[in-house]
């Protein structure tokens, strides 16, 4: 029997947040709790949470959700000895999804099991992003001695690093011992690396699976994206290649849309247009960011403060 509480951040996810607690219900692994921390939902998504006896509720204002300060909130109020992270609008890929979190814990070292989001083939969501697995990934351990990990590469750093709190259990003991940072974003990339300066290992799962996906317009995608060429900048030194799309890309991203099955020629026109203005998105978020930095760290956290002063929020549709 393994002893394991999980923790949801949640605002205004009616119409997903009951597969999110269905899917953990029904894990050949039982948990022990589940808490949720609402930051202000309005649509409904509370009374749907109210139903469900293994939901302890935790309601918070809205402007006092923060990613690092209110997933430690939720963590204060667990009980088991692991701890589960994920968002109200995830659902676990299967039923063995914490059956293979906790495969990861391969010895003492371990302070968390990462796993990984992909997109499930539905018409609302974008095919070029669809799961399309090739092969069964392999479990994969980082750990490093004293100076080590700050002598990597900064691509190296990152790639180390590239933790994911839709997808993560812990240690609930380490968790204590070392919270999230409070942080407007990648409050689970830098977790990571401090865990690993704290002389913790870090564990990935590809076959810890859940589905999640988020509608993005241009905005939301170049705010995400700077935030994003921000973070990985400021705490891993890693500054993103210039990003450009051959023709081959674009071919290559035609041939997978109007390929998918399920889909009428005109919504693979569309989500053919979609994939491209997201990329003008990205590239434009590249650009100012460059630009930015070519002038400064104060001119780069100007510029960051300007466009990312509050997380990006995703559509709801």
């Amino acid at each position: 029997m393994h002893n394991i509480s999980v923790v949801i951040p949640v605002k205004n996810e009616v119409s997903k947040i009951k597969a999110c607690i269905d899917g953990i219900l029904n894990q050949t692994i039982k948990v022990k709790e589940i808490i949720v921390i609402d930051s202000g939902s309005t649509d409904g998504t509370i009374g749907i949470l109210k139903q469900y006896q293994a939901v302890k509720l935790i309601e918070i204002p809205g402007d006092e959700f923060n990613h690092g300060e209110t997933r430690n909130l939720g963590v204060s109020h667990a009980t088991g000895e692991y701890v589960l992270l994920t968002v109200g609008d995830a659902r676990p890929y299967n039923e063995y999804w914490i059956e293979n979190m906790l495969k990861g814990f391969v010895d003492e070292s371990v302070a968390g099991v990462c796993g990984k989001q992909v997109v499930p083939h539905d018409t609302d969501k974008n095919p070029a992003e669809w799961y399309r697995p090739m092969s069964k990934g392999s479990i994969v351990k980082f750990r490093f001695t004293d100076d080590v990990f700050e002598k990597l590469p900064p691509a190296e750093k990152k790639h180390v690093c590239s933790w994911d709190d839709v997808t993560a259990m812990y240690k609930r003991d380490v968790l204590l011992k070392l919270p999230f940072r409070r942080t407007s974003y990648s409050e689970d990339a830098i977790w990571a690396k401090d865990a690993l300066l704290n002389g913790y290992a870090i564990v990935y799962n590809p076959e810890a699976i859940v589905y999640h996906y988020h509608l993005e317009n241009e905005d939301f995608t170049f705010k995400r994206s700077l935030t994003t060429f921000y973070f990985r900048y400021k705490h891993f030194q890693y500054i993103y290649p210039p990003v450009k799309r051959s023709v081959m890309d674009i071919l290559r991203t035609a041939k997978v849309i109007f390929q998918s099955e399920g889909l009428s020629i005109g919504q693979k026109i569309h989500w053919f247009r979609y994939n491209s203005d997201i990329f003008s998105a990205i590239q434009k978020a590249h650009i100012v960011f460059t630009e930015a930095l070519a002038k400064g760290e104060e001119e780069l956290d100007a510029i960051h403060s300007k466009y990312c002063g509050k997380p990006p929020i995703p559509s709801k549709k």
